[in-house]
């Protein structure tokens, strides 16, 4: 894997929202920047009206973290930076500060390619409020994108039923920067390989590829054109077989696929990109077997997302290698996972954690207080429920989940009930102090992940709702700071 250095050669503290220092410059100048603090970042709904989410992007967190610091040229910037009245932004004092910042954090983490769910804390920051309340624009931009791309890749690798998608997004993405995370992502939720050689280079994720039609219309005619591809790359042979007239183009394929096996090469396969994918596919099937070509792949582009593939599926398209792009990497349906990051507790003059909360008229947007972590139940292999408690209280027993939106709704948990909790201790005082894996492992999670789960919670459409609570105590509280934080409410 590759550290976010390699990828943009420079510093990265300024990656923030202008906010997050003048809230950071605030703490200082209250004298309040040390006072320890407890930060979770989550997100509130499924995204793609989903049942369950993929977690990623905590490697790039993690370099992000090591390398943190403020540079002489970042700090030049800022000074330079005006308010309203045309004098400085910020004072000369808190720049020195700045300067000399060193995180002193600790980041407890869900491990990337863990199936997660909304209210779920997948990091959790704890340590000078200053220091917590810096990192949170970066935090959200690295693992909101990832978690998403992560998320619509097990979707489309889901809808194959296991074949190979190869992910084909470059050209389309949202930058470089995009492009690179996009194809990390992707190998993250299942995608087998990338077109995009630098994600290939810098990941080590295995690079696929076949020609344009620019190729074949480069030519007389396209037989010619296939025959000088082989010639040309005779151990890399997918032939784009739709330039002019698709079935005529896999009879072509056909012929130079003969002649490479006589050459004891093998053509590995031929790509639909426009058309009627299902009876194309089907005929073309047809023609290469009655060829003898049994072992040649049908790869098919164009547009495609986990509803057309389940559509072609469905019609019995003869596709077995899947090649999507735009769909995927720009997460076209749902461009934004919605992750947030919200303040859970501070410790008080007296040295104990003080729950905080933040209310809202809709249920669904009051925080949840506490030091939180979530503790997954399963049994015989299946996850049960998830119950998200606080570390300050404990888990009561016996335990018990509420359903934060309906309290009516409970789950008790037994002793037959295995559990695991979530987050794991990732940063401790700003030095990274988790075993990182590769991203073939991490990989391999998010497959073993999604098989501890019913498939009814996986499925694409109207998916069942696993349950996930706040812990008895946990629910209890919350209630009681939100009818504190009500005033002289009347609750009827």
């Amino acid at each position: 894997m590759s550290h976010l250095s390699d990828l943009y050669r420079q510093n990265l503290a300024t990656l923030t929202d202008l906010y997050q220092l003048t809230m950071a410059q605030g703490y200082w100048k209250l004298g309040r920047g040390d006072q320890e603090a407890a930060f979770h970042l989550f997100f509130r709904n499924h995204p793609f009206h989903g049942g369950y989410t993929i977690a990623a992007g905590l490697d790039y967190v993690l370099d992000y973290v090591q390398d943190f610091h403020f540079t002489a040229e970042d700090l030049e910037y800022l000074s330079t930076l005006e308010g309203h009245d045309g004098t400085a932004l910020f004072d000369p004092g808190f720049i020195e500060y700045l300067a000399g910042m060193r995180l002193a954090v600790d980041l407890d983490a869900v491990p990337e390619g863990t199936v997660v769910f909304p209210h779920e804390p997948l990091v959790r920051v704890t340590g000078p409020i200053l220091h917590c309340q810096i990192l949170e624009s970066a935090l959200l931009n690295i693992i909101n994108f990832q978690t998403l791309v992560a998320t619509k890749a097990a979707r489309i690798c889901g809808a194959t039923g296991g074949e190979p998608v190869v992910e084909f997004g470059l050209r389309r993405a949202q930058g470089i920067d995009g492009a690179l995370a996009a194809s990390r992502a992707a190998f993250i939720g299942g995608c087998s390989a990338t077109s995009n050689v630098l994600a290939g280079r810098l990941f080590g994720i295995p690079v696929r590829g076949t020609h344009a039609h620019s190729w074949v219309m480069s030519f007389d005619d396209e037989l010619s054109a296939f025959e000088a591809y082989a010639s040309a790359s005779p151990n890399n042979c997918v032939f784009l077989v739709d330039t002019y007239d698709t079935l005529d183009g896999v009879q072509h394929a056909i012929q130079v696929g003969q002649r490479l096996k006589q050459a004891g090469h093998k053509l590995i396969g031929i790509r639909l990109d426009s058309g009627d994918l299902a009876y194309l596919s089907i005929e073309a099937r047809k023609l290469l077997d009655e060829a003898g070509l049994r072992d040649v792949a049908i790869m098919a582009t164009n547009d495609l997302d986990e509803g057309i593939i389940e559509s072609l599926k469905r019609q019995g398209a003869t596709i077995s290698v899947w090649g999507v792009g735009t769909k995927l990497v720009t997460a076209y349906d749902q461009p934004a996972l919605g992750g947030v990051y919200k303040l859970g507790a501070v410790r008080n003059s007296g040295g104990a954690w003080e729950p905080k909360l933040k209310l809202s008229e809709q249920a669904i947007k009051t925080s949840t207080p506490g030091i939180l972590q979530v503790r997954r139940f399963h049994r015989d292999g299946e996850a049960m429920a998830d119950m998200i408690y606080s570390e300050t209280l404990g888990v009561a027993d016996p335990a018990t989940i509420v359903d934060p939106l309906d309290p009516t709704r409970r789950r008790t948990m037994t002793e037959s009930h295995r559990w695991e909790d979530l987050l794991v201790p990732v940063v401790h005082g700003g030095k990274i102090v988790y075993d990182r894996p590769s991203l073939t492992a991490i990989r391999n999670r998010t497959s073993q992940q999604l098989t501890m789960f019913h498939a009814t919670i996986r499925r694409l459409l109207n998916p069942h709702h696993y349950p996930v609570g706040l812990e008895r105590g946990l629910h209890e509280m919350k209630t009681a700071l939100t009818l504190q934080a009500r005033g002289h409410e009347v609750v009827s």
